[in-house]
C-alpha cells in the first residue's frame, strides 16, 4: 500500500475521477470523517454498523488506537466513499456522459487474462488499454462499490475485445484481472 492510497479498484477509481476529494491517510481522520459524514456524527451508530463498542471507535477518532484487519478495510473504503456526495457523483457523470464515445479517459487494466483457448496466446497475462466512453465513465463515477465497478471494467474488456460490434462474443465475466494493477487517468 502507498502512502496515504487505498488499494482496490474502488478507490483507485474515485480518486482518479475527484482528484480534489482524496481520503485522508490517517485512520483517526478517516474514522472522524466517516462519522461525522455517513453516520450524522453519531459514535454509536459507527459502532453498531462496525461490531465494535463505541469507545473503540472513539479511540479509533482521538487515535489513540487504530483498527486493524477488515475494520481497518472497511474505514479505508468509506473513508473513498465520504468525500464525495451523490450529487456530486451525479454532476460528474452527467458531465462525463456528454464526452461522448471518445471521452480521453483511459484505463489500463493490468495482467489481463481470459478464459483458456487451446493452442492460443490469449490466455497470457498482458496490460490492456482502454479507452473509455463518456457513458462507461460516468457509470464510473456512479458505481457504489467495487463489483460494480468490475462489472463495468469488464464490459469496457469485452466492448474491447469484441470490436465495438460483439463480434467476438465476450462477455464481461470472461475477463480476469488484478485489481491493483489498474490506473485511471
Amino acid at each position: 500500500m502507498t502512502a496515504g492510497g487505498f488499494r482496490g479498484l474502488f478507490g483507485k477509481v474515485r480518486e482518479a475521477l475527484f482528484p480534489s476529494r482524496k481520503a485522508p491517510a490517517q485512520t483517526a481522520t478517516q474514522a472522524g470523517q466517516v462519522r461525522t459524514r455517513k453516520y450524522g456524527g453519531s459514535t454509536k451508530a459507527l459502532a453498531a454498523a462496525y461490531g465494535v463498542s463505541a469507545r473503540t471507535v472513539q479511540r479509533w477518532v482521538d487515535g489513540t488506537r487504530h483498527p486493524a484487519g477488515r475494520h481497518r478495510e472497511k474505514l479505508r473504503l468509506d473513508a473513498v466513499e465520504v468525500q464525495t456526495t451523490a450529487r456530486g457523483r451525479e454532476r460528474k457523470a452527467r458531465q462525463l456522459a456528454r464526452l461522448g464515445p471518445h471521452s480521453g479517459i483511459t484505463a489500463r487494466v493490468g495482467r489481463t487474462r481470459t478464459f483458456e483457448i487451446q493452442g492460443s496466446d490469449a490466455v497470457r497475462a498482458r496490460d490492456i488499454h482502454l479507452g473509455l466512453t463518456g457513458g462507461q465513465a460516468a457509470a464510473l463515477a456512479l458505481a457504489q462499490d467495487e463489483g460494480e465497478m468490475r462489472e463495468i471494467i469488464g464490459q469496457a474488456l469485452a466492448d474491447h475485445f469484441n470490436g465495438g460490434g460483439g463480434y467476438g462474443g465476450f462477455g464481461a465475466d470472461d475477463f480476469a484481472y488484478d485489481a491493483d494493477d489498474f490506473d485511471l487517468s
